[in-house]
């Protein structure tokens, strides 16, 4: 995401064009333009440092212009159900595509009257949310996974609740499908409250900082990118699910930026919540087998005969499918702090604390970072980068009498 995109994506302003819908600001005592209830708290600063990257991982997003794919087929006497492209938006979709998806399946065991056995090839985001859902609904579940967490891609997703990213093309989205969207993002989003306050946070609410030195006027005013990429956005069909921003007065927060923006929303911290969701799964009674897969065939020969398909990327080799495009995505990973528990956005760069790591995100070319690109080999200069522009951002901090930066 670049910067405006990020903003949307952390419920700021929904892409700085609804600002008249940000929550104003109010005088309180003590606290330059906010009540002393909302008051920014003190903010634990990131150690910026690029010696403290302790690895750099990348994730090809399953990209399809028209959306997701979700149509049944049948293979040799197996009926098929896809679930997969999905672009940034996977586990935040998840629930609610894997619910259409299981639906499907489960009309076609009552149809051909049989077994309730049923695979689920993929063991990512999609896969595991598929296999449980199945499980919910009476079926006996296989999942088939050349690869299981923490190597699958989706292990590699920033974690930050992003229903919209990278979800379909404006200009080609199928028919229907942002109600379609709505339906699988608000499914999805009541599903995640039933995992706060869990064991090992594996989702919990955090705040983000949206910063700028432009007023959301002339955000908007600046030239497009010229290679700019119009991805749909339909955060404002779900607006009633969070809250909206606030706009921080100067004086208020620590940063060195002339405008800023607070929001709240969900954080995966996708390592344990993949533990979770897998140890789920076993202690329900279902199995992984370790599979790969090359031709569509091969799934024939599987016993069972419903089969949900969650092979994200991997789908444009198992299934031929050239629908999807690779969308390149870097993270840089920081040593967990577990004072830091915020989000930043500002330029270029994007930084999420989770439990599991502080992750740093950068796109330097706008909507065309990453497209197309299917190099998954990690780039240290782009890493550095990343962990060199927060420092830089810290570095504006005005430094108060006794030497010690105030509130960061």
């Amino acid at each position: 995401m670049n910067r405006r995109d990020f903003l949307q994506g952390s419920g700021s302003l929904a892409g700085l064009g609804l600002v008249g819908c940000a929550r104003r600001a109010v005088v309180g005592a003590g606290v330059p333009g906010l009540p002393f209830y909302d008051a920014v708290p003190v903010l634990a600063p990131i150690r910026a440092h690029e010696d403290r990257i302790f690895r750099i991982t990348v994730c090809l997003r399953p990209f399809r212009a028209e959306g997701p794919r979700l149509d049944v087929e049948r293979v040799g006497d197996a009926v098929v159900v896809h679930n997969y492209g999905h672009g940034g938006s996977g586990w935040s979709l998840s629930w609610g595509s894997s619910t259409i998806a299981v639906r499907k399946a489960m009309e076609a065991v009552a149809t051909a009257g049989g077994s309730k056995d049923v695979a689920v090839i993929g063991a990512g985001a999609l896969g595991l949310t598929s296999a449980s859902l199945l499980q919910r609904a009476g079926a006996k579940v296989t999942i088939y996974a050349k690869e299981q967490a923490p190597f699958v891609r989706s292990s590699r997703a920033t974690g930050s609740w992003t229903p919209d990213s990278r979800v379909a093309l404006t200009a080609k989205a199928a028919p229907g499908f942002g109600a379609l969207w709505e339906e699988m993002a608000r499914t999805s989003f009541a599903m995640y409250q039933s995992y706060l306050g869990m064991a090992g946070n594996p989702i919990e609410y955090t705040d983000r900082y949206a910063l700028s030195d432009l007023s959301p006027q002339e955000e908007q005013a600046k030239p497009r990118e010229p290679e700019r990429i119009e991805f749909a956005q339909y955060r404002s069909r779900i607006r009633d699910l969070t809250p909206r921003p606030t706009s921080l007065p100067p004086g208020s927060h620590p940063f060195p930026t002339k405008y800023a923006w607070r929001s709240t929303s969900l954080t995966f911290n996708v390592a344990d919540y993949s533990r979770q969701l897998t140890t789920d799964f076993l202690i329900a009674g279902g199995k992984i087998e370790t599979t790969e897969f090359h031709t569509p065939s091969e799934l024939s020969a599987l016993p069972q005969k419903v089969i949900i398909n969650c092979t994200g990327y991997g789908a444009r080799a198992l299934w031929k499918d050239e629908s999807i495009t690779p969308v390149r995505g870097q993270i840089a990973w920081l040593i967990p702090q577990p004072e830091v528990n915020y989000g930043l956005g500002f330029g270029s760069l994007n930084v999420l604390a989770r439990r599991d790591g502080i992750v740093m995100q950068t796109n330097e070319q706008g909507d065309a970072t990453g497209w197309n690109d299917a190099n998954e080999t990690p780039d240290r200069g782009e890493a550095d980068r990343a962990v060199q522009m927060l420092a830089a951002m810290y570095a504006r901090m005005a430094v108060p009498a006794g030497g010690r930066r105030a509130s960061a």
